[in-house]
C-alpha cells in the first residue's frame, strides 16, 4: 500500500463473493413504481405505462402508477405537499422503477422531468431511488427515435439505479392502441413484453443483493470522519 498514499487501506472492500448471496431472499411481490409523461385526456404514455403495468401485474409483481396531475413545479411549494410526499413514499416503496416519457422537441417532457426532479437522491438516512432497478420507455408521434430513451438513462444512472439493457421505443404511437386504449398486437408490443420480462429478473436477482452492490468507498470513509468527530 506504500505506492498508494490517497487510499485508506482500512476502508477498502475487496469483492466478497459470500455477500453476493443473500442468507434470506424476499418472498413478496416484487414492487414497481411507473411514471409517465404526458397530462393528456388521451396520453400515449400513459397508455404504453399501463399496458406494462399488466404485464407486471401478470408475471407477478405489484404495480403503483403514480398519476402526476397537481404534482406542482419543482421548488414552487415545499416538499411537504400531498403529491410530493405521494410520489416519494412511492420511490421508497419500490423495488423498481419504470419511467415513460413522450419525445417533444427531441427530448423527454417537462412532466417527465418534473416527478425525477422531486425525488431527492437522499432523506436523511433513506436513498429513495439508489439501487432500484429501472426500466425506460418512450412513444413518438413521428418515426421511430431513442432521444427520450437516451435522456431517461442519463437520469437513471445519475438516481443511481441499475437501468436494464434492454428498452422500449415505440413510433406512430397513435396507430398502436384500439379505442379502448388497449395496444394491438406488433413487434411493437412483443419489445413491451420482453422489457417488462427482462424488468422482473433484474429486480429478484438484484433486489436481496441491493445494500451490498451500491455500497462505497466514498461513502464509508465519510462516516468513518463523522464519527471520528463525536
Amino acid at each position: 500500500m506504500d505506492d498508494m498514499p490517497a487510499l485508506q487501506p482500512d476502508l477498502l472492500a475487496p469483492p466478497d463473493l459470500s455477500r453476493l448471496e443473500p442468507a434470506t431472499r424476499a418472498t413478496h411481490k416484487p414492487r414497481v413504481l411507473l411514471l409517465y409523461g404526458s397530462l393528456r385526456t388521451r396520453s400515449y404514455s400513459r397508455l404504453l405505462t399501463e399496458e406494462a403495468a399488466r404485464l407486471l401485474d401478470l408475471m407477478g409483481a405489484e404495480t403503483r402508477i403514480f398519476d402526476p396531475r397537481d404534482l406542482p413545479v419543482t421548488n414552487t411549494t415545499t416538499a411537504d405537499h400531498p403529491k410530493v410526499q405521494e410520489l416519494r413514499n412511492l420511490s421508497i416503496w419500490s423495488e423498481a422503477q419504470v419511467w415513460c416519457s413522450p419525445e417533444l422537441h427531441g427530448a423527454i417532457t417537462g412532466v417527465i422531468k418534473n416527478q425525477i426532479d422531486w425525488i431527492p437522491l437522499e432523506l436523511g438516512a433513506v436513498r429513495p431511488t439508489q439501487g432500484r432497478v429501472l426500466a425506460v420507455m418512450q412513444v413518438s408521434g413521428g418515426s421511430q427515435s431513442f432521444n427520450a430513451v437516451n435522456t431517461l438513462r442519463l437520469l437513471g444512472r445519475w438516481m443511481r439505479m441499475v437501468t436494464i439493457p434492454n428498452q422500449s421505443s415505440v413510433a406512430k404511437a397513435y396507430e398502436q392502441f384500439d379505442e379502448a386504449g388497449r395496444m394491438l398486437a406488433s413487434p411493437y408490443y412483443d419489445r413491451l413484453v420482453d422489457v417488462m420480462e427482462e424488468l422482473i429478473r433484474f429486480t429478484l436477482l438484484l433486489r436481496d443483493r441491493a445494500p451490498y452492490l451500491v455500497d462505497r468507498y466514498s461513502e464509508r470513509k465519510q462516516s468513518s470522519h463523522d464519527t471520528s468527530r463525536l
